[in-house]
């Protein structure tokens, strides 16, 4: 089993690094992920909203790996989160469904408003990485883990493309949307 975290502060408040978490997939930047659809979505009494979604990847895996897991290199995420405004919390929970015979890996995140500015958001990654049943266990372990690590980059890099262009392309009319 192998573990990575990471911190990141982003230098947007925490209404707008969630509200581009929420629209982050797909994107050009961290192009992976091809496909996030909304499975259920519920808001609790107190506000807090829940939502499930499914995540559809091109993982691009290491062509070696891909011959011992006769793997495709599309493969499923389903991600759990949760949005507690009052108390300007997201967390997030993703866990892969393809290949989990062999390699389990649960990320979680989770956004909270900076300790100590307002205008900025802080970032918390972790992943847990088990390997079971493959040679070279450690080895492979390892190489999700360098995968996790640059993804990681990706995807912050893609969440300030998601605030870029939020705050550049007009949001249509609610009538556009229809059409």
């Amino acid at each position: 089993m192998k573990f990575w975290t990471s911190e990141h502060v982003f230098d947007h408040d925490w209404t707008t690094v969630v509200t581009a978490a929420l629209n982050k997939y797909p994107n050009p930047v961290s192009p992976s992920v091809i496909g996030c659809d909304v499975i259920g979505r519920t808001i609790s009494p107190s506000g807090v909203i829940q939502s499930h979604r499914l995540l559809l990847a091109d993982w691009a895996i290491a062509p070696a790996l891909n011959r011992i897991f006769k793997f495709n290199e599309l493969g499923y995420a389903s991600e759990h989160s949760t949005i507690d405004v009052r108390r300007r919390v997201m967390s997030a929970r993703t866990r892969n469904l393809t290949l989990n015979r062999f390699i389990n890996i649960e990320e979680r995140l989770e956004y909270t408003q900076h300790p100590t500015d307002s205008s900025k958001t802080l970032l918390k990654q972790e992943a847990t990485i088990n390997v079971e049943r493959v040679p070279l266990t450690s080895y492979v372990e390892t190489l999700v883990a360098k995968t996790i690590n640059a993804n990681a980059t990706k995807g912050r890099l893609a969440m300030e493309w998601v605030i870029h262009r939020m705050s550049t392309v007009p949001t249509p009319e609610p009538t556009e949307q229809l059409a």
